[in-house]
């Protein structure tokens, strides 16, 4: 099944800034396109605002004038319905309700012709139920476009449980076809990017909610440290907190109350308030005019040690120990069979965040999980009342002296970025497991969908087989709600890997 002729005319039903967008994606790569809104003049008016966005391309070379004049020629408002009749694909961007948009697609059943593919832009409802209520829902498929739908690549293309296989490839196709990058998905609550970022946001609201440190410092470190675009509060903020949270939620509810996806109450708490953002002026951070900019913790400098002992290899950190000597630290080895640490002088330690909490032991500071810890520009510290100031100085200076921002969180275990990568990289494993996509998909998936620096499945071959597995299993023993607790899939992932390699543990 190939992508549809650029002659067939394509429709969408909803005229908000996603059916806008939706219509531009489908004029610019040729088809005539059709644009209708139950409000009478919203088609017209939308219809004005893509040609002045057309023009704004002229503008920025991005299109030629010829381009431009003859799309404006192939973009008709329609009046009714009825004028879809000929359409060979009808997409809807209405409203997020299930009988709104069941009763649309009825309707359109009873309109176009058998072979027209109908698709829903969905992001939080199941493609089974719209469908569900067609006489034909083989010829209904999820096209979840991400906003703006003209700049971002991403289409998740989501079959439903009746979903005829021909369509989901038509659909696919024609994507592919429209420029964009389709991604293929069983209907599974929040499809790949919205099921699987679900830790990015809670890690870090779970975090502020233990008083393990503040907004500012929370996204200074993701981004810094773990090398996301934008922190989770900065990003929940412009995404709008009322909407980030009815995603959470609606996700939450799909997988009958799920501990691992349970919302935030503190996020709650900021949408009861109305503070839902940018939009608002205020949210996590103040955007009103004479509001200070929020700003990260970061530790006063410090004497830095004369030389470290590493016991191990470091594992994920390992890149430390040649930073180290660069910055003219001496580094003294010492063979450990499962070390993965640095002594400091005065006898304390400095490990690697791996679940475990700096109190359960004498004299122990954590570090975070970095991207890259050559580039990183930040580096978050935990450490308990037990753990003497001459090692915390010592740690603090030791990372100052390989050019990074110093941030001291509480004794949180996983800190932030490690726990928050091993919850989406466990998330994943599961996805895949559960036939929701495959690996290739979901990382494609997380990287242009939301931006992040790796696929879950890139950093999971980056970390280690049973790294993910390991910090999340220590992690469960500390919380044993089960919102840490390793899937079953990550389980048979790390075990697998550990047989391969002679282990009996």
């Amino acid at each position: 099944m190939t992508a549809l002729d650029l002659s067939s005319p394509v429709a969408v039903v909803g005229t908000g800034t996603m059916g806008q967008g939706i219509a531009q994606v489908a004029l610019v790569a040729g088809h005539p396109v059709r644009l209708y809104d139950t409000v009478p003049g919203r088609a017209q008016e939308a219809s004005a605002a893509i040609g002045a966005r057309l023009d704004r391309l002229v503008e920025k070379d991005r299109l030629t004038a010829a381009d431009r004049d003859a799309a404006r020629t192939r973009l008709l408002p329609a009046e009714s319905l009825t004028d879809l009749a000929d359409c060979a694909l009808v997409v809807e961007a209405v409203l997020e309700r299930l009988d709104v948009k069941q009763d649309l697609f009825r309707e359109l059943e009873g309109i176009v012709g058998e072979d027209c593919l109908l698709a829903t832009n969905t992001s939080s409802l199941s493609v089974t139920a719209i469908g569900g209520a067609l006489g034909n829902p083989g010829r209904l498929v999820g096209l979840h476009f991400f906003n703006p739908a003209p700049l971002l690549p991403l289409v998740e293309v989501v079959s439903g449980h009746a979903t005829d296989v021909t369509m989901a490839t038509r659909a696919y196709e024609t994507a592919r076809a429209w420029g964009k990058t389709p991604v293929a998905c069983a209907d599974t609550p929040g499809f790949i990017v919205n099921r699987i970022a679900r830790p990015f946001y809670a890690e870090a609201f779970a975090v502020y909610e233990a008083q393990g440190a503040d907004p500012a410092t929370i996204d200074a470190i993701l981004r810094e440290s773990g090398g996301f675009k934008m922190g989770a509060f900065e990003l929940t903020d412009l995404i709008g907190q009322d909407v980030n949270e009815s995603v959470t939620h609606s996700v939450w509810q799909s997988f009958f109350q799920d501990v691992r996806f349970t919302p935030s109450l503190a996020q709650r708490r900021l949408v009861e308030s109305g503070r839902l953002g940018r939009k608002t002026g205020q949210g996590w951070y103040d955007y009103r005019e004479d509001a200070e900019p929020a700003e990260p913790h970061t530790a006063e400098r410090a004497q830095p040690p004369a030389y470290v002992v590493a016991e191990g290899d470091l594992g994920p950190a390992a890149e430390l120990l040649a930073l180290i000597r660069e910055a003219g630290i001496a580094v003294r080895e010492e063979d450990e069979d499962h070390g993965t640490r640095l002594v400091l002088p005065g006898g304390g330690q400095l490990a690697l965040a791996d679940g475990q909490t700096s109190v359960e032991f004498r004299d122990v500071v954590y570090f975070d999980l970095a991207l890259d810890y050559r580039r990183a520009t930040r580096v978050a510290l935990s450490a308990s009342q037990d753990t003497t100031s001459q090692t915390l100085t010592e740690a603090i200076g030791l990372f100052q002296m390989l050019g990074k921002d110093v941030s001291i969180i509480g004794d949180v275990p996983g800190m932030i970025v490690a726990r928050t990568v091993a919850r989406i990289v466990d998330l994943a494993h599961d996805a895949v497991a559960k036939g929701v996509a495959t690996e290739e998909d979901i990382d494609t998936a997380m990287r242009l969908g939301v931006n992040y620096p790796l696929g879950p499945f890139e950093w999971s071959r980056r970390l280690g087989r049973n790294w993910a597995y390991a910090l999340l299993d220590d992690l469960h023993l500390r919380d044993p709600s089960g919102r840490y607790a390793p899937s079953l899939a990550l389980y048979r992932h790390a075990y697998a890997s550990d047989k391969r390699e002679g282990s009996t543990s």
